[in-house]
């Protein structure tokens, strides 16, 4: 072997370069096409449907694309002072019910999370019998309107302050988080809310992230429990007011009572219910979703 001369390694192919590998990446792009256009195409129609006329509608030729663009139906709903207030409302109960259920779903998980707490199993299962079997909705009524709820934000945010299925969901993630990060805690001094604040916390974003949209989500499309609890117009989400709306628009063309411009509007106005209720959980989604693909314990506990 002459001076100089070099020796190539065999190259060893990865996993990337497989043949089995790139025919997945393949049929994974093609599936996840597919869901999107699945997800999307319900989504545009309504949109189209909302900025389209009447007739149009009517006669089947709406798809994704507005035909005769008309917007007598936002009009109609956007011009009505009461709805900015209910609107408000909804943004106020929102906030509210997801701050409180975030505080009582997270300290609730964690204490469950936790196999030497006494009791732990009795109230797992206080947890997992309210998943299954109500009170019912006469029992419910009686009891918000004897603690003086009824009228109030908190007819609203109370009742449904925690989800079972949040609840077990947060339970699992603190549970796999190593036990080695709150020992540590421990011996430098802090305390189980020190452990909790300082340290449990900040490595749960994801999970506290998520919680966030599904509690938000849920409380910004619900409608019966103000409807049920709620009798001020004031004080009703924007929910409760488009569907008085729809109804209310949808008896009067019926009945042909109402003038041209809601007659127009009714076939319109369940797309625009949608929209109107759709677009600030679209707005704040992308804020949220960098969570979830976002490895939180990466690194965290080393040797």
């Amino acid at each position: 072997m002459t001076l100089g001369t070099r020796i190539d390694a065999p190259k060893t192919r990865g996993p990337d370069d497989s043949r089995g590998y790139r025919i997945f990446r393949i049929v994974n792009t093609v599936v996840l096409l597919g869901v999107v256009v699945v997800t999307l195409y319900p989504f545009l129609t309504i949109v189209a449907r909302s900025l389209s006329e009447e007739a149009y509608i009517l006669a089947g030729k709406v798809t994704i694309v507005p035909r005769g663009f008309d917007l007598t139906a936002y009009k109609l709903v956007m011009s009505d002072a009461m709805f900015w207030t209910n609107y408000r409302n909804t943004v106020v109960y929102t906030v509210v019910a997801t701050l409180i259920s975030i505080v009582l779903t997270t300290c609730y998980a964690y204490v469950l999370s936790k196999p030497q707490l006494k009791g732990r199993p009795f109230l797992i299962g206080v947890a997992l019998f309210t998943m299954f079997f109500s009170g019912g909705l006469i029992p419910n009524y009686v009891l918000v309107t004897s603690l003086g709820m009824k009228n109030t934000i908190w007819a609203v945010v109370i009742p449904n302050a925690i989800s079972v299925f949040n609840l077990l969901v947060m339970k699992a993630f603190f549970e796999s988080l190593p036990n080695e990060l709150e020992e540590a805690a421990a011996v430098d001094g802090l305390n189980t809310y020190g452990i909790l604040l300082r340290i449990v916390l900040p490595l749960s974003k994801a999970i506290i992230a998520t919680m966030v949209l599904f509690y938000a989500v849920a409380f910004w499309n619900s409608w019966f429990t103000a409807f049920l609890y709620i009798d001020k117009q004031d004080l009703l989400p924007v929910t409760v007011y488009l569907r008085n709306l729809i109804a209310g628009a949808t008896s009067a063309e019926s009945s042909g009572a109402a003038d041209a411009d809601k007659v127009q509007a009714a076939a319109t106005l369940q797309a625009v219910t949608i929209v109107l209720t759709t677009l600030p959980i679209l707005a704040v989604y992308p804020f949220v979703q960098r969570y979830f693909v976002r490895g939180v314990m990466l690194g965290a506990v080393k040797g």
